[in-house]
This record gives structure tokens, sequence and C-alpha cells, in this order.
């Protein structure tokens, strides 16, 4: 299924006492849309899910579903590595009107293979909405194997998968062996233009909070067969990738959107703001 090209994992405003800003999230979610982004995945690791409670989870998706109007896909993360509790909120996302849901890699268990086939199994057959498969083994430790994804694309609404492994070979295998309206996207912003190369659809991205527009700019270059100004893109943007994770996600990006006038906030405990110092090598980024 095709969501767009560039969407945007999108970080959860906070006021200065922590708590979820909903005033926040409604500029944040205009300020996307102006500028290159074609879809929002709300409630992923960008977003903070780890530390946001099952009733901010709910209130989010509500407010994110309201604001934006149907004008773009929006997509909740809704998974845990909780089977039945994944279940539990991917019923509520359905009912608060999301347009899909993105279900990570169970993280922690360490599940094999078939123990993660039948976590997404379960997920996808609690709902109707088409859902997003999401291998992060960086972050989850299992990975999920090519074999296994081409089994679960057989699962009529399980349409599409963030790939964050690093691993070209099984993004290669999967779109090879998917149906055709199977997506794939880039689950890594400076993996974009190489997956794209094999075929991938596009990119759910953290760099196109601030750089949405130049990532349109290079994915429609690339589309269009101007391969060179594609490259150039890449290769201009790749340090600002970097920098946006140099230090834990997304406070980095949290910086970079208050650095562009848009005040998201800061980030909840264990992850930390800022020093001053990385602030300023942020900023140099941002600037040149």
């Amino acid at each position: 299924m095709d969501f767009g090209k560039v969407l945007t994992a999108m970080v959860t405003p906070f006021n200065e006492e922590g708590k979820m800003d909903l005033e926040r999230t409604t500029i944040l979610i205009e300020y996307l849309l102006e500028n290159g982004t074609e879809g929002l995945v709300i409630n992923g690791t960008t977003g903070e899910s780890p530390t946001l409670s099952i009733q901010e989870k709910i209130d989010l998706f509500k407010h994110v579903v309201k604001v934006v109007n149907k004008r773009v896909p929006v997509i909740a993360g809704t998974s845990s590595n909780d089977t039945y509790a994944s279940v539990g909120l991917t019923k509520e996302a359905e009912a608060i009107g999301v347009d899909a849901v993105m279900i990570v890699a169970p993280y922690y268990n360490k599940p094999t293979q078939r123990g993660m086939y039948e976590h997404f199994k379960t997920i996808a057959e609690a709902t109707t909405l088409p859902v997003v498969l999401y291998n992060i083994p960086g972050r989850s430790v299992v990975k999920v194997d090519a074999e296994t994804i081409v089994e679960l694309s057989k699962i009529d609404n399980i349409v599409s998968l963030k790939e964050a492994s690093g691993d070209f070979d099984l993004a290669s295998e999967v779109i090879q062996n998917t149906p055709d309206d199977f997506t794939v996207y880039s689950g890594e912003d400076g993996l974009t233009l190489p997956l794209l190369s094999i075929g991938a659809d596009g990119v759910i991205s953290v760099a196109s909070h601030v750089a949405g527009n130049e990532l349109q700019q290079m994915v429609k270059a690339f589309t269009n067969g101007d391969y060179k100004t594609a490259a150039a893109l890449h290769r201009q943007l790749l340090p600002l990738m970097r920098g946006l994770f140099k230090q834990p996600s997304p406070a980095p990006t949290k910086a970079a959107l208050q650095m562009k006038g848009v005040d998201t906030g800061g980030v909840r405990l264990p992850l930390l703001d800022l020093t001053e110092q990385e602030r300023g090598e942020l900023k140099q980024l941002l600037d040149s």
C-alpha cells in the first residue's frame, strides 16, 4: 500500500513540565505538512512511545486524527513486546480512526522467527486496518528474517515494511518475493537512496522534521531518473542525518526543531536533552 514517499516518524511534543502538549502537537503537524511530509507515523520510537502511558497514546491518536482530518495517512505505533496488549491498543486505534498501524518486532523477549510470525499475525487478525511491519534489530535485538516477512505479506492486511536492519540482501529478497502492492520503506534516513535503488518505495524519516522538502527533492529526482541530483542531495543531507542520531533520538531532533522555531519541548527520562556543546554542534549542521 502506497502511503506516500516521505513520511515523518513524528516526535511527541511535551510542555515545560514534561506533559504531552497537544497545542504544540497541532503546530508541529501543520509545520510538517507544509514542509514535505506526506504521512505521519505517531507513537513510534521517535515519539518516545516507551515513556507514554496508554491514555496518553489514546489521546495522541485522537488529536492527530482530528487535526490531520484525512489530509495525509496517519499510521499509529500500537505494539510492544506484549502481543495481547498490542492487540488491545490496535483495536483502540482502529476505533479512533487512524489509517494504519505499525507493529515493531518484539523487543527484550527475544522470540524465535515462529514467535515473531505469530505475534504479527495475531495483531493483524485483530484489526481490519493495514499493518506496517517494523524491522529494527538495533533496538529490538531480534531481526525479522526475509522469509518471515515474505510469509507475513501473504496475510491480506499486512501491506508494508519499515526496514531498518541495514541488510540490503534482506530488503532485496523481500521486495523480490512479496506482492507488487507490498511497499518497503527505509527506516534509516541515510539508507533511503540506496534502498530506493533496489526497489523500495520511500522513507519513514526522522530528518524530515527539519529537511522534509530536501528529502522530497531527493526522492523525486531519483523517481524522475535524475540519479546524479539524487546522489548529490543524499551526500548533502548525510551529515545532518547522522547528526540527528549522534545523541539518543529524539533529543537532537527536538533541539533542531526548536532552532527552526518549532518548540516541541524536551525529552523524558531516561533520555536527556542536549548539552550546550551538543546543541552548538547540531546548529552548525543545520546552518551548513
